[in-house]
């Protein structure tokens, strides 16, 4: 029979709800917008070079202000999350109506500083209100859109892109975000602003300059075909050298902007870890596809969209199930399957051809994204399980932070990796080998997932057990201090 305290109650499923409303902007905004750079280009009167500013400039304000959540949710989680929707919707609305380039950047920096907190705030109020026993189940349900959005966001771009206008891409986020914004104000429990700490400064300035120079760095060898430009040498070392300043900052201060010394847990590190390489992985993964059905089989951008939507299938297929089997067995064994299994299924795409069965490739992404559910949610889970209520406003914008710098490194990896693969290649055969590189160096950022996925396991192994031996020894030193 099931403990009636690990029963999901209404409650809990109502914030799971408003939250997920507001990631699905906040997710599918990092990807709709890529299909329309060229429309853009051309309706702006702009060079590529300057409109893909559009999407560097929202990737850095996420960057920027993702680091800051953990201080800003003790003025109250429901506050800085309904501050974030409106800033995110308000720049939408003023990215649809914007009639410049410069005017486009800008609104976009401010969804991004919107859409920055959205999520980890979002995820910080949904492992409170659940708590360990059921973080499974509940987080299966959030990572649904997390995984689905960068396979339905190029899709659904395209398809505005071609029959509506541009303005739309951004629009579409105004009645959304509305509804977001009521239904937080109707379902979200208020939360009195607690004791605030004093802000770390220090430690605020070294991490929000730090990682978007990181961030743009790695965004700028997909412009540049390498590593070895300035433009990706420079801000790439000052981005690491400055990181690396916060974390002896971090560690010397009684109340650090991160409390990184929450890494000393086999557990939190080690699926912490596991969801960079999964990160690298996944995001890393997702541009290699399209770009096959679109430069070898010449698929328009609204196939393109569909083609990949498999991966996405076999993901929100697998979240359910796995969030309730970790609940039960943990979230170490599931993720050592998850990502054994999307290491295994990305081979058949190091086998690539110009004319491989396009059957064939969906059943493969399928599994792929079977692979990727068991092993990004029970990961997150089990990061969050291991946590004290205290730990989590300082935890969730840290998972989130190594997710986003493992996307982007896996991104600006195979990219070189591509474009170097394709360097002298004429004929569709050798440009689909080519992508077979690529997917082959992807299937390698997916194996590099297992190790920290099996000291995952064997931390929970270890820590179950010590939680056993400490319920057997209670028995036994109650009846010696009786018989004394």
């Amino acid at each position: 029979m099931t403990d009636q305290n690990d029963t999901i109650s209404a409650h809990v499923w109502r914030v799971s709800a408003v939250v997920v409303i507001g990631s699905i902007m906040s997710i599918l905004d990092t990807t709709i917008v890529n299909v329309a750079l060229d429309t853009l280009s051309h309706k702006l009167h702009a060079s590529i070079a300057d409109i893909q500013w559009v999407v560097t400039g929202y990737m850095l304000a996420l960057a920027a202000v993702i680091p800051v959540t953990g201080w800003a949710a003790r003025f109250g989680a429901k506050q800085v999350y309904l501050v974030s929707l409106v800033l995110f919707t308000a720049g939408s609305a003023l990215c649809g109506l914007a009639t410049s380039t410069p005017e486009l950047i800008l609104f976009r920096v401010l969804q991004g500083v919107g859409g920055g907190m959205i999520l980890p705030v979002g995820q910080l109020m949904m492992a409170e209100a659940a708590g360990p026993k059921r973080m499974g189940r509940v987080m299966s349900i959030v990572a649904v859109p997390a995984m689905l959005a960068p396979i339905l966001g190029p899709t659904l771009g395209g398809l505005i892109v071609q029959n509506i206008s541009w303005r739309w891409i951004f629009y579409v986020n105004v009645p959304i975000g509305a509804l977001a914004v009521v239904a937080a104000l109707r379902t979200l429990p208020r939360v009195e602003r607690g004791q605030v700490d004093p802000l770390d400064v220090r430690g605020l300035l070294l991490m929000a300059t730090g990682l978007p120079l990181l961030t743009y760095g790695l965004a700028e060898v997909g412009v540049t075909g390498g590593f070895s430009s300035v433009k990706v040498i420079v801000p790439c070392l000052v981005g690491i050298v400055l990181v690396g300043l916060f974390a002896v900052h971090a560690l010397r201060v009684a109340k650090p902007l991160l409390d990184l010394r929450l890494y000393r847990r086999a557990t939190f590190s080690s699926a912490s870890f596991a969801m960079f390489c999964l990160g690298a992985a996944l995001f890393g993964g997702m541009i290699l596809l399209p770009l096959y059905w679109q430069g070898v089989r010449f698929e328009s951008v609204v196939d393109t969209g569909l083609l990949t939507a498999p991966q996405g299938l076999g993901a929100a297929l697998a979240m359910p199930i796995a969030g309730k089997l970790t609940d039960r067995v943990g979230g170490g064994p599931l993720a050592l399957f998850g990502v054994t299994l999307c290491a295994l299924a990305t081979i058949p795409f190091g086998l690539i051809g110009a004319h491989t069965s396009i059957v064939w490739l969906s059943v493969a992404m399928l599994l792929r994204g079977v692979g990727i559910g068991f092993g990004f949610m029970p990961t997150m889970a089990a990061a969050f399980a291991s946590l004290k209520r205290s730990e989590l406003a300082s935890a969730t914008p840290q998972l989130n932070v190594l997710q986003r710098v493992g996307g982007s490194i896996g991104t600006a990896v195979l990219a070189v990796v591509l474009q170097r693969s394709l360097i002298g290649v004429h004929t569709l055969s050798g440009a689909a080998h080519a992508y077979g590189t690529a997917f082959w160096a992807s299937a390698i950022l997916s194996a590099l997932a297992i190790v920290p996925c099996v000291v995952l396991l064997r931390a929970e192994r270890a820590a179950r057990a010590a939680k056993g031996a400490a319920a057997e020894a209670s028995p036994e030193a109650l009846a010696e201090a009786i018989a004394a």
